[in-house]
């Protein structure tokens, strides 16, 4: 870390001028801001570091105590989960086992009762009946399926005692005697019957008469002689419900087992009688036998999960001494659940108890859930102790932090003040040299010295424009450039472009021109210099690499644009302004915020009224980028090549000036180029609307209006022809016309010209003819002018050739004839075209506005004004003087800040004053404070003069109470630009 602070602080003092100290300047200073806010909030929230190392110690015993806490707390949490949803498990389990055997108990128990029936009706109710042994057994033997869970069926006639010795004579056999048979051991034999005792004499008998041949051996006992089916028989007839006795065991099977007892009544016995009427009406007794532990067995055999749990049935008629009908007690697992079982007798009671085989298994959920936790917790632990020791390491470094920051921004100033050194320096001396080439050129000269001087003046404005761009770069990175926003005439803008580059144009035979859509307002807001300075380094770069071909400059509306009416040019070699192809500018605007829908805040609707969103493309056919270092061109000192900037010179830097520019006016820069094809470059920027603004000054709008209604009154009304093949070249000639006010209609081919000329519905007054279809063809030329000679007219149209060279095009017209057009060399502009005009229609029709227009506007200002220079500098007063004076301006010179306090203490004379910012002893900044204090109700205005044109000191010039500001050396435009806030034109200047 301290090798990269240190690093950049050298980087910043060794490249005081370029990129790489200011990258590292920031990077500085983003690390130090960072180490600013940890400082702060190490100190607000923890203290100083003795308390502060206890309490986050303490803190961190704390956390490790507590996620212990609560890692323990969510295992038992979770076990007792995991202990719930078993016991749950083993109560669904249980439950349904309960359920299914009592409903396979209930069906047996149906059965049984419809037999009971079955004797009444078939045995008791026929005489003689019609149930004997054999059928019952058979019978009984058929229906074993319907009945699954009984061993056996029997049935008990009742007998009273005074029909026992005629009912033994019936049956052949001894009613025997049932509780010496329940006492005797399990026999084999299934004629053990006949060695019982007979029954004992009793008011009245059930001995069984009909048994299922499984139970055969029961036949002749009396169920009323044992005590426990005694008790069950007298229950059944007494309460009309099936009985059940307790568990005993079965005979032969030694298993388990219960007997069902339902009573048999009389037919005729009504549903709702009394237990002695039922009494009365019983015949006898109807017995199943049921096999408890076959029927579980069965019960458990039908469930997939039969072995899971383990099942037991137990009576518990008697709470203290319950008895177990079914299964073991031997399980691993103390979990147990009961379920209630009902048999539809009330009066004995039984139940289910159940238990899983196996122990419960660990509960490995809880157990890894909750270590995770605690090492999850321990972990943040000791990123908190980690971050905490990393945080005093930042404190220990924070103090050199903000020594390295200060010496930082120590270098930071220095490199400002070394800028604005530089740059009033070297600009200082350049005004100079400057201003006596200017002088030296109102001078006589012979054509050779006026080219030197020419040369000289060239050289000089080459240094003084890189002078410029070095220090704009410096600007941007230092974040200090910023917009002005004032009213601007944007056509205006683009005529002084094409002024600027038509020389070299002309030069290297390229054809230059402009177009502005109608839609583009005639007046907008904004910084004109800034947007003169994009244009003029995207023109200058296709003026350099452009050989033969055109360059075109459009601007139009961004809605216009996305709603693709008439805005942009085909890349068809048809379909462009000299008939190359070009490079598809749609591409270059790929990725623009302006047209993404989700696009930045910036986007805007067409409908907006307030602002005007602007795209500008600069297309030529020069010699395109090539691919490899299309990813750097907007990387500030980068040329595609190094022996481009030997060949065409340049600093690779107007490019990166131009994209921070235009990010400043909330737009996007792109572009897209083809080796050997060319280049387009595009651009988006949003400007206020000049027409709509109410806080603009009356005056500068009505001077602008005047300037537009002088050039297009003259040619109001006038109708003009063009004759071009080519629609995009076509359509630059008609706007530049239009603007003179003149209605302008287009055809392809002289004879379209020829017949339109000759409509006598209208009146065509001047014939523009593209210089390529003139020449294309003399004897077609030499027609159309005979013919156009022949025509009855009462006012002949001009003729007007626009040609790209104006020797080649007189040459060409020599063999017209005497009807020689007059040429207009390309490219074209509004006064150009005024001036043209006016000379070839004859009569004085008034001077054009533009031509000279900053010169002869700056007359019109000064003239008769009383102006005071101030500065140290004697050659810097000369010049300025002589600049002043050249416009008629009545000049008096001040060489310090004390002189021009005394020259304009109120009341005086001046009307304006300018004056330098640097001087010994008293600068200007102090000079205008003390005049601004002398004056009550006056007020000058003062004219920063100087060749610091760093950001800060414009904006210094402003809080002092200065009114403008003007760069050394002087240009007219600029000056009237500011002096034009102040100064009206005076009478004497239109004399």
């Amino acid at each position: 870390m301290n090798w990269f602070i240190n690093g950049g602080i050298l980087e910043t003092k060794a490249g005081l001028l370029g990129d790489g100290g200011k990258m590292w300047l920031k990077c500085l200073e983003k690390v130090s801001g960072n180490s600013c806010k940890i400082h702060h909030l190490y100190y607000q929230y923890i203290g100083s570091k003795r308390i502060r190392k206890t309490w986050w110690r303490k803190l961190l015993f704390a956390w490790i105590v507590g996620w212990i806490t609560v890692s323990v707390w969510l295992f038992w949490y979770m076990s007792s989960q995991a202990f719930e949803k078993r016991k749950e498990t083993l109560a669904s389990m249980c439950d349904e086992r309960a359920r299914m055997l009592q409903d396979q108990f209930n069906v047996s128990m149906n059965h049984v009762q419809a037999m009971s029936i079955l004797i009444s009706t078939f045995h008791h109710g026929k005489n003689p009946s019609a149930i004997d042994q054999r059928t019952f057994a058979r019978y009984t033997e058929r229906t074993a399926f319907e009945r699954p869970l009984t061993s056996g069926v029997a049935y008990a006639v009742r007998v009273i005692h005074s029909e026992r010795e005629q009912f033994e004579n019936q049956q052949g056999w001894t009613i025997k005697r049932m509780d010496t048979f329940e006492q005797s051991p399990v026999q084999k034999d299934d004629n053990v019957a006949k060695a019982l005792e007979p029954s004992p004499i009793q008011e009245e008998y059930a001995p069984v008469i009909f048994a299922q041949d499984t139970v055969a051996h029961v036949v002749s006992l009396d169920m009323l002689s044992g005590t426990e089916d005694r008790e069950n028989v007298l229950r059944a007839r007494a309460s009309g419900k099936g009985v059940l006795t307790a568990p005993f065991r079965l005979l032969k099977t030694n298993r388990l087992g219960v007997i069902l007892t339902f009573a048999v009544y009389k037919t005729d016995l009504p549903s709702n009688a009394m237990p002695n009427e039922r009494i009365q009406a019983t015949d006898g007794y109807l017995g199943g036998i049921f096999d408890i532990e076959s029927l579980v067995e069965k019960l458990l055999q039908q469930l997939a999960s039969k072995q899971t749990i383990l099942v037991n049935v137990y009576d518990i008629t008697h709470q203290s001494h319950p008895i177990s009908m079914y299964g073991s007690n031997v399980s691993d697992d103390g979990l147990e659940h009961v379920s209630a079982l009902n048999f539809g007798d009330p009066f004995r009671k039984h139940e289910m108890r159940c238990r899983f085989k196996q122990k419960p298994p660990w509960p490995w959920l809880a157990i890894t859930t909750s270590i995770g936790i605690l090492v999850i917790a321990l972990l943040i632990g000791y990123i908190f102790h980690a971050t905490m020791n990393r945080i005093a390491k930042v404190e220990d470094d924070f103090h050199e932090m903000m020594e390295l920051k200060k010496r930082a921004e120590a270098a930071d100033v220095a490199k400002s003040q070394f800028l604005a050194t530089v740059s009033h320096e070297i600009r200082t001396p350049m005004n100079g040299v400057l201003g006596m080439l200017h002088m030296l050129m109102d001078t006589e000269l012979d054509a050779t010295q006026q080219d030197y001087v020419r040369t000289a003046q060239d050289s000089g404005k080459a240094l003084v424009s890189l002078i410029n761009e070095v220090l704009d770069q410096a600007k941007i990175e230092s974040g200090k450039i910023e917009l002005e926003a004032m009213q601007f005439d944007l056509r205006a803008i683009m005529d002084e472009v094409l002024a600027l580059f038509s020389g070299k144009a002309h030069e290297k035979g390229v054809e230059l021109a402009v177009y502005v859509s109608d839609g583009v307002p005639e007046m907008l807001i904004g910084d004109p210099g800034r947007f003169r300075q994009i244009i003029t380094n995207l023109m200058g770069n296709s003026i350099k690499f452009t050989k033969k071909g055109h360059i075109f400059l459009t601007v139009h509306l961004v809605a216009e644009v996305m709603d693709s009416i008439d805005v942009e040019t085909e890349s068809s070699s048809r379909n462009t302004l000299s008939g190359l192809p070009v490079a598809d500018r749609c591409r270059s605007w790929v990725g623009f915020k302006t047209f993404n829908p989700e696009g930045s805040s910036h986007t805007l609707s067409p409908s907006s009224s307030d602002l005007i969103n602007l795209i500008v493309s600069v297309e030529d056919t020069g010699e395109g980028i090539p691919l490899e270092a299309q990813p750097r061109v907007f990387t500030p000192f980068m040329q595609v090549d190094p022996s481009i900037s030997r060949k065409y010179g340049g600093t690779g830097i107007g490019l990166s000036i131009s994209k921070c520019l235009v990010g400043l006016m909330n737009g996007d820069i792109g572009f897209v180029s083809i080796p050997d094809i060319g280049s387009t470059f595009t651009f988006t920027a949003v400007f206020g609307n000049g027409c709509s603004n109410s806080n603009e000054s009356e005056l500068q709008k009505q001077r602008l209006k005047t300037q537009t209604n002088t050039l297009s009154s003259k040619f109001q009304g006038m109708t003009a022809l063009v004759v071009d093949p080519k629609p995009v070249r076509a359509k630059v000639s008609r706007y530049q016309i239009q603007r003179l006010g003149i209605h302008v209609e287009l055809v392809l081919d002289l004879n379209q010209g020829l017949s339109s000329i000759s409509n006598e519905n209208k009146v065509v007054n001047m014939v523009f003819i593209e210089q390529e279809v003139w020449d294309k063809d003399s004897s077609i030329s030499a027609l159309f002018v005979n013919k156009l000679q022949n025509i009855d007219l009462e006012v002949s149209p001009k003729l007007f050739l626009l040609g790209n060279s104006l020797s080649s095009s007189r040459t060409n017209t020599a063999t017209s004839g005497v009807y020689t057009p007059s040429v207009i060399t390309k490219p074209l502009k509004a006064s150009m075209l005024a001036a043209s005009l006016q000379r070839a229609m004859g009569g004085n029709m008034g001077n054009p506005c533009n031509g000279e227009h900053p010169s002869l506007s700056l007359r019109k200002l000064l003239v008769g004004r009383k102006m005071l220079i101030v500065d140290d500098n004697k050659v810097n007063l000369m010049v300025a003087a002589a600049a002043l004076k050249k416009y008629g301006a009545d000049v008096v010179c001040a060489d310090s800040g004390q002189k021009a306090i005394k020259l304009l203490k109120p009341p005086h004379k001046f009307d304006a004053c300018f004056m330098d910012i640097q001087m010994p002893e008293m600068d200007g900044f102090e000079a205008t404070r003390r005049i601004r204090d002398m004056e009550s109700n006056w007020h000058i205005p003062i004219l920063a003069m100087t060749a610091d044109v760093i950001q800060a000191t414009s904006e210094e010039c402003q809080r002092c109470g200065m009114d403008g500001y003007v760069s050394k050396p002087f240009e007219a435009e600029q000056l009237y630009q500011e002096v034009s806030r102040f100064l009206q034109p005076t009478s004497s200047a239109n004399l």
